[in-house]
């Protein structure tokens, strides 16, 4: 009699979890690879495009440009003449004044000599206009400094914004890809809960009419149970996948996205690791940023040495004084100033500032440069496991799906009971997990290599 119960049993429970199996294949497959792409789809290149557009940090650079060719402009003017108009009214009775306005005015006479006007004069109206023109001729080296530091200032400004793009893209493939994760996650534990449903459902009316025991149906039950936690995670996981795109592309946070990416299998170039610290030594926009942080800090010490040299400038002036505006006497000045320091107490400071500024960049740069080495070991060593751990993956999953068959072979033989058929299950379930987020792994993990060793310039290489 118990023969014929698990014979019964066998009949109806074996081809379900094989239909189970069967749903299950084809929900990986929709999920992971197959995907049509839409017209209306986002792709990853649109997206990157979107991010460079909207992102705020895009804004940021783009200030930040504006600013440093501002400075720019500022530090070469100081190489132009410096044009001033000065209009000057003037009251007093002073004899000294009196004296020399008088003869500003042009109106000096016999009488401005008498010894009671000169004592005692009345008090006089001078306007004096005055336009003056001074042009530096040399200013012991600040000019030429200011404009060296101000055009490394330009450069490194172009290199933020270089490095802003590069981490733009990468944020973009991760959370472009993340959404792609999420949803065949998504796809197979939907099928997944489909599937339980079903399952235990028809358990439970077998175990009505007596053909299977009830530790059966609560072990269909319990699975039923994982399944359906996992789907509520699932749909949590792709929501903050779609906010952390819109994020990334500075839209609100609840639009919604259709991507139409694939998370296909793809094999990237890969050189060698020193191959990828070379290139990051060489274009890398952050590394690139410090060697012209040092160059800078060299021009400071520069302009610093250079205070303790003259200064010359070049002062023209064209005025005219009258006792009102309309009544004036012209007049004109040309001199040369030479400058000289003899002692500045603070000259020697500064130079000293100078110098430990420019051993602070010279120690930075090579932090740095350690940072970046240290960085590129890390991706690499996380690409290569990722890279393995997706062989992995792929095999696990075809022995994950050849043990769920044998079990059910024995568990149609009687020899095995449901809770090893429903472990299997679950395992293979895991495995096409384990497979998706190697994949999505693995294309994150060149997409870390590329921005770490500055070589982010595009999405080309994740393209199908």
């Amino acid at each position: 009699m118990n023969r014929i119960n698990v014979i019964r049993k066998t009949a109806i429970v074996g081809p379900l979890f094989f239909l189970f199996l069967l749903h299950l294949e084809a929900s990986f497959i929709r999920s992971s690879l197959s995907q049509p792409a839409q017209p209306e789809g986002l792709t990853l290149t649109r997206a990157v495009e979107t991010a460079l557009t909207n992102n705020p940090l895009i804004q940021a650079t783009v200030a930040g440009r504006e600013l440093a060719e501002a400075k720019l402009q500022e530090a070469l003017s100081g190489r132009l003449p410096l044009l001033q108009v000065q209009e000057t009214f003037s009251n007093s009775n002073n004899p000294v004044f009196v004296f020399g306005s008088t003869l500003e005015q042009a109106r000096f006479g016999p009488q401005d000599f008498q010894v009671h006007s000169l004592n005692n004069p009345d008090s006089l109206n001078n306007f004096r206009t005055a336009i003056t023109l001074k042009q530096p001729v040399f200013n012991q080296r600040q000019t030429s400094t200011a404009i060296s530091q101000a055009r490394f200032g330009h450069e490194q400004a172009e290199q933020e914004r270089e490095s802003v793009e590069q981490r733009l893209r990468f944020e973009v493939i991760r959370a472009y890809y993340g959404i792609l994760i999420a949803e065949a996650r998504k796809g197979v534990v939907e099928e997944a809960v489909r599937t339980g449903e079903a399952n235990a459902k028809q358990i439970s009316d077998r175990f009505e009419k007596g053909l299977v025991v009830q530790s059966d149906l609560l072990a269909a039950q319990v699975q039923l149970a994982e399944f359906r936690q996992q789907k509520i995670q699932a749909e949590g996981d792709l929501s903050i996948a779609h906010a952390a795109l819109s994020t990334v592309l500075g839209l609100p946070v609840n639009t919604s996205h259709t991507v139409t990416g694939l998370l296909t299998k793809k094999d990237f170039d890969l050189p060698d690791q020193e191959e990828w610290i070379r290139q990051a030594l060489l274009h890398r926009p952050d590394y690139l940023r410090t060697s012209l942080a040092l160059q800078s800090s060299k021009e400071r010490v520069h302009g610093a040495k250079g205070q303790f040299l003259p200064r010359l400038d070049l002062f023209a002036t064209y005025g005219a004084s009258g006792k009102t505006l309309t009544s004036s006497s012209p007049d004109y000045t040309i001199s040369t100033s030479l400058t000289f320091n003899l002692f500045d107490p603070g000259r020697m400071a500064r130079v000293k500032q100078a110098v430990a500024a420019e051993t602070m960049a010279r120690a930075e740069q090579e932090q740095l440069a350690n940072h970046i080495r240290l960085e590129i070991v890390r991706s690499y060593r996380q690409y290569l496991s990722a890279l393995e751990r997706l062989q992995v993956a792929v095999q696990a999953t075809g022995q994950a799906s050849e043990t769920l068959r044998i079990i059910q072979d024995r568990y149609r033989a009687g020899l095995t009971t449901i809770t090893e058929v429903l472990r299997s299950e679950t395992a293979l379930v895991q495995a096409r997990m384990n497979l998706v987020l190697a994949r999505y792994d693995h294309y994150v993990g060149y997409g870390a290599l590329l921005l770490h060793s500055g070589r982010l310039i595009d999405v080309q290489a994740f393209v199908s």
